[in-house]
């Protein structure tokens, strides 16, 4: 007896085949002159009269033959289709990390599901804001927010001083020149706040993700592996369209 997986594998090219050949067949079916056909002969009136060849052109499409065909290609697709769906009916599985079943008898279409969503949330998680690791950082609680320590700073002011390069005399008035001095005039405390996340906790997060995008996989594959439930639908169904 075959497995779901098979069945699976099976579907996308009879899928595709299926399609093709009704594309072919309804592109036919659109041509007069392939459905169509004719035979001429020539009779002379007497004896001594011209004669012509026969004429003839086959009819190359049967419009009974495609419905037979395509009867025969959709049953196969039905019958694939319905068997996949009704397996999936009972194709279940646990989904285990680390030992722990995190949930029980999952369906197959909805670890598929799963799956894809979990792509998703890895590349989120991969791409989240962590904390700049040139600073120390610790919990702010009150805010929710990580901060680093106070850090002091000065704050200076500019103060003209003046610098006498010669003292006045009689004849010649004092030569000073102006410079300007920093001066401190207070201090700054400065604490950075931060929304991020710690390198260590995202790649907590990415770890955890990876564990279940396994375990998700492991159990689709195992539901996957259930043996088919046949079911015969396209004899029914087309057998009444087409009779």
């Amino acid at each position: 007896m075959p497995k779901l997986n098979q069945i699976i594998a099976v579907e996308k090219g009879v899928k595709n085949r299926s399609q093709q050949e009704l594309t072919q067949a309804h592109h036919d079916l659109q041509k007069p002159q392939l459905l169509s056909g004719i035979s001429r002969t020539y009779q002379p009136r007497d004896e001594e009269g011209e004669r012509f060849p026969p004429e003839s052109t086959r009819v190359q499409v049967r419009t009974q033959d495609v419905l037979k065909k395509t009867q025969e290609i959709l049953t196969r697709l039905f019958d694939v289709t319905a068997t996949k769906d009704l397996t999936n009916c009972h194709a279940k599985a646990d989904v285990r990390v680390d030992g722990r079943v995190l949930l029980k008898g999952v369906p197959a279409t909805y670890l598929l599901f799963l799956e894809k969503q979990l792509v998703d949330l890895h590349t989120f998680v991969k791409k989240l804001p962590t904390l700049d690791p040139s600073e120390s950082w610790v919990p702010d609680p009150a805010q929710g927010l990580w901060a680093t320590e106070p850090v002091q700073t000065a704050k200076t002011k500019k103060v003209p001083r003046n610098h006498v390069k010669s003292e006045a005399t009689e004849k010649h008035p004092a030569q000073v020149e102006v410079y300007y001095e920093d001066i401190v005039v207070g201090y700054w405390k400065t604490v950075k706040f931060s929304g991020a996340l710690p390198a260590t906790r995202m790649n907590d997060l990415l770890e955890r993700v990876e564990k279940l995008q396994q375990a998700v996989k492991f159990a689709r594959e195992e539901a996957n592996a259930v043996e088919v439930e046949e079911m015969k639908a396209g004899e029914a169904l087309l057998g009444y369209l087409f009779s």
